[in-house]
């Protein structure tokens, strides 16, 4: 495995066990690795991307930098694996691996694969996805394939992507109505609520809770 590839597992590895709620530690101790950590270690640390304290390892804001553009690329390519090519969670997450390590998806291309998923928050596992510069300046240079069910067409099939919402109440609520990431609906109403139809019921919903599902084409 090439050095910098290698220095790019050992940032992501810091990057999740912080979302985890946890710290590696400077030895490394319980972690399995197909390279030697403490050589990437040791580079990481020269090129000024990992701070080594007496027992943990932290990123600088260079690091952190580094570490956020591994962690978006891996996590947009599995949302691009699983929701537009639809593979399986194995090859899902080898595709992945590959795409995140190998930079075929420049910064540029990244932002573009983004824009045409509709910038999700999360990845299929429901971790977030670091935003980027399409993100906050919401680019449209790519007609997005997975957007909101409030941009949805009258008459129209959508299979639903994801679910924005972080209100766990609102959640239950679409759950329980079968309203759920691969659930496929009919749009017959846009206003003054948005009337779907999924699995034979009418549903209303409000538009402020349909701009929080999205949904592609079908």
């Amino acid at each position: 495995m090439p050095v910098n590839q290698q220095i790019e597992e050992l940032l992501e590895r810091l990057w999740t066990a912080r979302e985890r709620g946890t710290r590696l530690r400077a030895r490394l101790e319980g972690e399995a690795f197909d390279f030697d950590p403490a050589m990437a270690l040791a580079e990481a640390e020269r090129r000024g991307w990992i701070a080594v304290a007496a027992d943990r390892l932290d990123l600088t804001p260079a690091g952190e930098d580094r570490a956020a553009g591994v962690i978006r690329r891996h996590r947009l390519a599995e949302r691009l694996l699983c929701d537009v090519i639809q593979v399986d969670e194995i090859a899902m997450e080898a595709g992945a691996c590959e795409l995140e390590h190998s930079h075929i998806l420049s910064e540029e291309a990244t932002d573009r694969v983004c824009a045409f998923l509709g910038h999700p928050p999360t990845c299929p596992h429901d971790r977030p996805i670091p935003r980027g510069r399409c993100c906050e300046k919401f680019a449209r240079e790519v007609r997005p394939l997975v957007t909101p069910l409030s941009d949805g067409s009258i008459g129209a099939n959508y299979r639903i992507v994801f679910i924005a919402s972080r209100s766990h109440r609102r959640l239950d609520r679409l759950c329980a109505l079968g309203i759920v990431p691969s659930a496929v609906l009919h749009l017959h109403q846009r206003s003054p609520a948005l009337i779907l139809r999924v699995g034979g019921t009418d549903i209303a919903i409000e538009p402020e809770i349909a701009a929080d599902i999205f949904v592609v084409p079908c």
